[in-house]
């Protein structure tokens, strides 16, 4: 397994515009060794015939039915709108 270097993290930092000092450097690449040190053990484990699973316990679907309501009255909706153009709300348009 390749490990982290203290390079490697200061690269993928400035990447990510963050800026750490050497003590946070040596403490991230240590934590991140340990982390890729568990997943290689992950990877020593015998999957053959298990089926490959998105959740570990059942999903149940727990929207509600969907039910026709009044809705809110249009110039209640419009009421704080800052612009109001055709009965909508008017916004600044930002594609050319």
């Amino acid at each position: 397994m390749r490990r982290v270097s203290e390079e490697d993290v200061k690269y993928v930092a400035g990447l990510a515009r963050l800026n750490f000092s050497a003590d946070e450097l040596r403490t991230l690449t240590g934590e991140l060794n340990r982390i890729l040190q568990y997943f290689a053990k992950l990877n020593q484990v015998d999957t053959t015939g298990a089926p490959p699973t998105a959740h570990v316990l059942k999903v149940k679907n727990r929207f509600r039915e969907d039910t026709v309501e009044p809705s809110l009255p249009r110039e209640e909706a419009l009421k704080n709108a800052s612009t109001v153009k055709d009965g909508s709300f008017q916004v600044p348009q930002i594609m050319e």
